[in-house]
């Protein structure tokens, strides 16, 4: 995989162990997309393993009713940012392609995006995730439900932790409203009255 060797932005160099490139279902219809690895993710090699990942695993389950292995999760970016800081437009913009090309091959018909990287790379604005959130974005064939990033509800307690809630809610409505539509879709057609 050509992103496990990846040297396009600097982070390569700033003591990542290992590119965390995504997990879960390669044909699920819910993607989540984060901002980009911690300390324990770069670690493992795996996306949102930390306190944000119990707390997103936690959230998938009671307020949506799946596992991680029943949708993807991946980042924006694909390297750990030294001291777990922000991503810089650059190292953002140098994995792009990566992010790109996940969303066009697993396909998802809904994406939730956590914390405001993810929401202003996908959305192409700068607009607050405080301002984006609440709302679902037609995106591609899909929607977007941009949310809060988990760090965000770890460390601002309830109400962050409830408008988390319901953006998931609101992904779990999106997605039950296009699985009817693709079931509708296949269904057989009606045979004519007598």
């Amino acid at each position: 995989m050509k992103a496990r060797s990846c040297t396009n932005c600097s982070l390569a160099g700033l003591g990542r162990t290992q590119v965390v490139f995504g997990m879960g279902n390669p044909r699920a219809d819910l993607m989540f997309v984060g901002e980009g690895p911690g300390a324990e993710e770069d670690k493992q090699g795996l996306p949102f393993v930390g306190r944000s990942g119990k707390l997103l695993d936690r959230l998938m389950q009671e307020e949506i009713g799946i596992t991680r292995a029943e949708c993807y999760i991946a980042n924006v970016v694909k390297c750990r940012p030294p001291g777990n800081r922000d991503p810089l437009p650059e190292e953002i913009s140098a994995c792009r392609p990566y992010i790109e090309q996940q969303l066009e091959i697993i396909a998802p018909k809904v994406v939730v995006t956590l914390g405001r990287f993810s929401s202003h790379l996908l959305l192409s604005t700068k607009e607050p995730i405080s301002k984006l959130r609440g709302r679902t974005y037609p995106f591609g064939a899909g929607v977007l439900v941009p949310t809060l990033h988990p760090a965000a509800a770890l460390r601002g307690g309830g109400e962050p932790l409830a408008q988390m809630r319901a953006d998931f809610i609101r992904a779990k409505q999106a997605l039950e409203r296009s699985q009817l539509e693709e079931s509708r879709a296949h269904a057989p057609a009606g045979r004519g009255g007598a």
